[in-house]
């Protein structure tokens, strides 16, 4: 059965797993539904601390980012790399798999998962943004999946059909992450 808990909660508690675990943080924007998903599957901790920014992990991991732009969004035509740093994700447009909804939202995935070396840090959340931490267990795609379908659904406010359709997407390349590991 699946374990997700509050991320900075978990740290303040010391129920951070040092074996492994995934992050999911969800930055919203707002003024409109623009949202912006980062989810971090992390091994090999050597040190995890507090500081200004946020949670710093000394580990390696794997980032993998999902965005969610609504059908006004001005700048629709610009690269999701080349973005200002609130709406970018490091992804080209042929580097996602896209997912445009009946109310012609985009749901823009990464197809393939960015890997930091060393270190990466979780910033901190703010307003709606929330950053949760999911335990590795047998059942984590499936959970992963269903986590997804309902925060973009309810919290991006895409329509559901659409936000399942993103779910099967985000669960088929998240499956990528469950045998990662860095040696």
């Amino acid at each position: 059965m699946a374990i997700l808990k509050e991320l900075f909660s978990a740290y303040s508690k010391n129920e951070l797993p040092t074996d492994g675990g995934y992050i999911v943080s969800a930055f919203f924007d707002a003024n409109s539904t623009y949202s912006k998903y980062e989810v971090t599957s992390y091994n090999n901790v050597k040190d995890i601390y507090l500081n200004d920014e946020g949670l710093t992990f000394q580990a390696d991991g794997k980032k993998m980012f999902v965005l969610v732009e609504p059908a006004n969004y001005p700048k629709k035509f610009t690269e999701p790399a080349y973005r200002d740093d609130a709406h970018k994700i490091p992804y080209r447009f042929n580097e996602v798999e896209t997912i445009v909804s009946k109310r012609q939202d985009r749901i823009m995935i990464g197809k393939k998962p960015i890997v930091t070396y060393t270190s990466f840090t979780i910033l901190k959340t703010e307003g709606h943004n929330f950053s949760y931490i999911f335990y590795p267990t047998d059942d984590i795609v499936e959970v992963m999946e269903k986590f997804f379908v309902d925060t973009i659904w309810r919290d991006a406010n895409v329509p559901k059909i659409d936000a399942e359709k993103a779910g099967r997407v985000i669960k088929k390349i998240f499956k990528d992450f469950i045998d990662y590991k860095i040696e």
